[in-house]
């Protein structure tokens, strides 16, 4: 166990949502509890070494909200160095840039919930919550910023957890999750699998791109029980769990899986045009910590009683993702050199 780098009062930029001890949780254990590898020891994260790396480039984290979650963990982290400059945020506080302007590094988050084109179907006027997929063709929000970038995490899974359709070519192929007459259920890994395709290969055929340094952050379990995230489910653990006690763990590797695919074979392909592809693995260990979501303390106004067992609070467990990039972006760096 060790104290955290940041606190709730320390770290100005959590954001509402994250701030779990503002919104009346009491128990601090989860705070303290860190991931240890076998025969090794994670480095304890420096801002200093991190900033000295980054200088003069712009990284990303592309993808959900949990690609948000993890940036705002790396911009408390770095925030002890550096106090950063916000200098672009959308209406929807979904996509945002930071600045750290003594080490000219960029810091972004690019909204892209499906990686792939998405537009919502509509009903009577009223958004559905279902989405039609366009397989074949990126999201223009993160891709038309792909030559800036030099660092771009991906991540992505949550948001296909409904039904949506699926195109390509502008021709309706099938669903996912429905029970359409005469339409074909494709089935989730296969919409999963073809979005990580499309993404990577369009950083391998980016002609104007610089060489990409990327990496993909695998599935992050959610941790619901006694019923799903509307029916009352929710996440009260003050404590890891053991491996063999996590719930759902086979589904969980099973979208790891889809994932690892896809980047090892944009690795062969990457290799020959001087970019360079990564996973940052925390799907085991993150499967662990049911202790570190929200839940009921998340400041949720729009949905008061639902408990958010997806995110996670900050500070928290996911500050591990942070120290382990930290490591991948070393390694990088000094195999360069």
């Amino acid at each position: 166990m060790r104290d955290t780098l940041y606190t709730n009062f320390s770290c100005t930029t959590i954001p509402y949502r994250r701030n779990c001890f503002f919104h009346g949780r009491k128990d601090e254990d989860f705070l303290h509890w860190r991931w240890k590898p076998e025969q090794c020891e994670i480095p304890r994260f420096s801002s200093k070494t991190f900033l000295s790396i980054v200088q003069g480039k712009t990284m990303a984290f592309v993808g959900d909200s949990l690609a948000r979650n993890q940036m705002d963990s790396l911009l408390c982290l770095l925030s002890t160095e550096e106090t950063p400059k916000e200098v672009y945020k959308d209406a929807e506080d979904r996509s945002m840039t930071w600045e750290f302007p003594k080490h000219n590094f960029t810091l972004m988050a690019l909204w892209s919930q499906f990686l792939v084109s998405a537009t919502e179907t509509m009903f009577n006027g009223s958004a559905t919550g279902s989405f039609d997929l366009h397989l074949d063709k990126v999201d223009r929000n993160w891709s038309e910023k792909l030559p800036f970038i030099d660092y771009a995490i991906f991540s992505d899974v949550q948001w296909f957890f409904r039904q949506h359709y699926l195109y390509e070519g502008s021709n309706l192929i099938g669903c996912i999750l429905c029970q359409v007459p005469n339409m074909t259920d494709l089935g989730l890994n296969f919409a999963i699998k073809r979005a990580f395709q499309a993404a990577f290969k369009q950083i391998n055929e980016c002609k104007s791109c610089k060489n990409i340094f990327t990496v993909l952050r695998t599935f992050s379990p959610s941790h619901f029980e006694n019923g799903t995230w509307n029916t009352g489910g929710g996440c009260n653990r003050t404590q890891p769990v053991k491996i063999e006690d996590v719930i759902g763990r086979d589904s969980n590797w099973e979208l790891r899986k889809i994932q690892v695919e896809e980047i090892e074979t944009a690795t062969e392909k990457g290799e020959y045009l001087g970019n360079r592809f990564e996973i940052l693995d925390i799907t085991e260990i993150m499967g662990m910590r049911p202790d570190g979501h929200p839940g009921l303390y998340g400041g949720n106004t729009w949905m008061t009683g639902y408990s958010d067992c997806i995110h996670w609070c900050l500070p928290g467990p996911i500050d591990v993702w942070n120290e382990l990039l930290l490591e991948m972006i070393k390694r990088q760096t000094y195999s360069l050199n």
